[in-house]
């Protein structure tokens, strides 16, 4: 029975199910109530889709696309789920008729802790995109207990607590005991009788956990398996089983532990082989179970590696068809070569894994021996092409210096090789990875990022998402369609709408973030963001050093403070726990806050504010109360991107770098509505090719810079010692290895046009418009469209057909 089919009958058994479950009535019943019965009543509509979708695929069994992700950052699911399922609109009255606020009764779901930045956001946005269009693709990743981890301030600094976000019941998960598997690792290989024989001295169990991940209006419901790691009988005798138990529930207890230590490298070896070994093992049985063959695995599943932490997906492959199916060699290559494609999401160095022999023999011995054997046919087919050039073989390697690389195994190992903006693309095929370019031409190809619509737009604004509706309503269909909003940028009645929903919006968060923090916004101050994963390249250094050339403009500058329209700087970041530097950065910023909200000379036109605990629900209220898009990474660094579309598509100004999918938000938007500024790639590439960049410089030129400088340690800061912030001043005039003081004058600059083009509000809202209607490009709509045509060539799923 449909418990959604009108008002009536939902809530009769929602009143139902509070009586007989809480013992309360609607009157009586707590938000947290609410919602474990909405819940509950959502996921049993849930299953009756989600059991005839896996019917359909044992029964006629097509081509699908399984994601293999690290992170999966997917935010609350109980709104997604109503509004994809087509039932929102009916609880919505059903609540408002007993006088239940569903916003809030929504807000009782924690996020999910599977991940900590765009890496887990986009992988989310693609699973809700490939259902959404019809698609069978599934994710595979981690049950993360605790998550990345629950962020504090105290005194300014970060503090990091366990995110224990399983404490109460996940609706949205089931346990699938019954297809578990045993994982193994350590222990030894020996050749007995002219085969190769593996024996593990530990086994662990990966439990999987099913979501759906439901389709908008469709009747799609794919899942993201999470695998939960869990103790067994096999492990090294000379652990107390109460320590080992401990252990094995650590692979599976946080996202990125630290890694600086041996230990961390290893517990982080182990989990990357974990889930990456349990989703091809459990893939191949079935696959095997269904045909008799594995022949044919590449004509029905494709194996989507998400940056390098899934590349041992390659090894293992080649390790079960071998090993356990009996395979040669030539044969189980080929099929793994036509089953993998690999996504390159950075440049940076210390992103593109590289494990030491010494732990990962040990840990993986069998897999290991199996990687040694891909690089040593790889060699011979480098040494026919580079002939003789030894130091470009060891180059190109995939063993080299005591260490595995990832990045190699993932590109020799998969027939796609994609970068995620078209910048991003072309650095890895003329620069980072030209040779591999040289090797493999027909592998390379770009797919820029994209964000899912439905969820950062439609979800999280609703003033605007009626407007659209009035103006470009076949948008929701069809992204591409917001280009008819553009039809209406001179109307000074859709300008006046459009500013006025801004600022309802700004309002909603001035009185969340004074609610919890103390801190008052002005709603009519320029709303000025940059939320994302703390790093040094992604340059919130520059952001605070800026703000303190504003604040000693505003104390010294009559006239421009006259001229200056108020301003209130948002940041919000976590830093990894290891990552000493980039805390101290978000130190800093909370001490120029500390200073500037309390100086009564200027803090009606200054405000800065470091929201805590940033995550996607704090995200799906910020992003559309900006004005100003801060996307100020280094040009070169960031390989595509994602808040910074979803600040564009719903109105705001990028001021950025032309890094990532900058370059193309300002192709399509139009650069007269971004402000763009900063040292490109090609210069960031040349400088640091050949040198010749002297922060000391600027430093000496550039009295104001030099000012501000000199301001993190002679004492500015009265309530933090004198040598508080050193490590970052010395960093800053000796190292600036991410060109901070060469872009700075450039982004003041940039600064100034834009507070001095907010003054016109028409001109404002009229770049903002021109924003929403050319953003239709970056809905992950089009991206997955683009993997689909080029990469995973999958048929589109209908029960109907069935």
């Amino acid at each position: 029975m449909n418990v959604f089919q009108d008002k009536d009958t939902f809530l009769s058994h929602f009143k139902d199910r509070l009586r007989k479950k809480y013992l309360v009535t609607p009157k009586t019943a707590s938000p947290r109530h609410a919602y474990q019965v909405l819940a509950e009543l959502v996921s049993d509509y849930t299953s009756e889709a989600w059991y005839e979708n896996l019917q359909a695929e044992q029964e006629h069994p097509e081509k699908e696309v399984h994601y293999f992700s690290m992170e999966f950052l997917m935010g609350r699911l109980i709104t997604n789920n109503l509004y994809n399922l087509g039932v929102r609109d009916v609880v919505l009255e059903a609540f408002s008729e007993i006088g239940l606020d569903l916003d809030a009764v929504e807000h009782q779901e924690v996020d999910a802790g599977l991940g900590n930045g765009g890496l887990g956001r986009l992988a989310a946005c693609f699973m809700d995109s490939i259902a959404s269009l019809s698609y069978k693709g599934h994710g595979n990743g981690i049950r993360y207990r605790y998550g990345f981890f629950e962020q504090t301030l105290k005194n300014g600094y970060q503090v990091e607590k366990p995110d224990d976000w399983l404490k109460d019941r996940y609706h949205w998960e089931v346990r699938k005991e019954e297809e578990s598997l045993d994982i193994p690792f350590g222990g030894s290989v020996e050749e007995q009788d002219g085969e190769i024989v593996y024996k593990p001295d530990e086994l662990i169990r990966a439990v999987p956990y099913d979501v759906p991940i439901i389709g908008e209006g469709n009747g799609v419901v794919n899942r993201l398996r999470l695998w939960n790691a869990e103790p067994t009988d096999l492990y090294p005798r000379d652990i107390h089983a109460f320590d080992y138990n401990e252990e094995i529930r650590n692979i599976s207890a946080f996202l990125y532990p630290d890694d600086t230590t041996d230990e961390g490298k290893i517990l982080r070896i182990k989990q990357q082989y974990f889930f990456s070994a349990a989703g091809v093992r459990s893939l191949m049985h079935k696959h095997y179970e269904n045909y008799g063959t594995l022949e044919n695995f590449a004509d029905k599943k494709v194996f989507q590696i998400n940056d390098t932490h899934p590349a041992l997906v390659i090894p293992e492959m080649m390790r079960l068809m071998v090993d356990e199916y009996r395979m040669e060699w030539d044969k189980a290559w080929e099929i793994t070569q036509k089953t993998c494609a690999y996504t390159n999401h950075t440049i940076l160095a210390e992103a593109l894994e590289k494990w030491p022999i010494h732990l990962i023999q040990p840990t993986l011995p069998r897999v290991y021996s199996i990687i040694e054997e891909i690089n040593r046919r790889y060699v011979r087919h480098l040494r026919n092409h580079f002939a003789h050039d030894e130091n470009k073989i060891q180059e190109l390697a995939i063993i080299h210096s005591g260490e595995v690389r990832m990045a190699h195994l993932a590109i020799v190992g998969s027939f796609s090789v994609n970068g995620v903006a078209e910048l991003h693309t072309n650095i890895l095929i003329h620069h980072e990875m030209r040779d591999f370019y040289e090797l493999y031409p027909k592998k390379f190809n770009s797919k820029t990022n994209g964000i899912t619509h439905r969820r950062f737009l439609k979800h999280i604004n609703p003033g605007l998402r009626n407007l659209l509706k009035e103006h470009a309503p076949a948008w929701l269909e069809d992204p591409d369609r917001l280009k008819d909003f553009e039809c209406v940028q001179d109307d000074a009645d859709i300008q006046r709408r459009v500013m006025e929903i801004k600022r309802e919006n700004k309002v909603a968060l001035s009185k969340r973030i004074e609610r919890e923090q103390g801190i008052r916004l002005d709603p009519d101050s320029v709303f000025d963001v940059q939320v994302k994963r703390m790093h040094e390249y992604k340059r919130q250094l520059m952001n605070a050093l800026h703000i303190m050339m504003v604040y000693n403009r505003l104390k010294t500058d009559e006239e421009f403070k006259k001229g200056y329209v108020p301003h209130s700087f948002i940041f919000g970041a976590k830093a990894a726990g290891a990552y000493h530097y980039a805390k101290k950065i978000i130190k800093l910023i909370n001490t120029i806050a500390k200073k500037v909200n309390n100086d009564a000379d200027t803090n009606e036109h200054l405000k800065v504010v470091f929201v805590e605990n940033y995550n996607v629900t704090y995200a799906e209220q910020i992003i559309p109360a900006c004005d100003i898009s801060e996307q100020i990474s280094t040009a070169s660094k960031e390989a595509s991107g994602t808040g910074n579309m979803k600040f564009m598509m719903n109105g705001a100004l990028t001021l950025g770098t032309l890094d990532g999918a900058n370059v193309e938000i300002a192709e399509r938007a139009g650069r007269e509505n971004c402000e763009i500024f900063g040292i490109d790639a090609d210069e960031v590439t040349r400088l640091n090719r050949e040198g010749g960049y002297n922060p000391r410089e600027i430093y000496d030129n550039d009295e104001e810079i030099r000012t501000v400088v000199d301001q993190l340690t002679n004492g500015f800061f009265e309530d933090v010692p004198k040598n508080e912030f050193e490590e970052i001043r010395n960093k800053l005039l000796n190292e600036d290895g991410f060109y901070v003081l060469k872009d700075l004058r450039g982004y003041s600059d940039a600064h100034k046009n834009a507070n001095e083009r907010f003054k016109d509000k028409k001109g404002w809202a009229r770049m903002a418009i021109a924003n929403i209607a050319n953003s239709g490009f970056f809905s992950s709509d089009r991206t997955i469209e683009d993997y689909v045509r080029d990469i995973w060539k999958l048929p589109r799923f209908s029960l109907e057909k069935k």
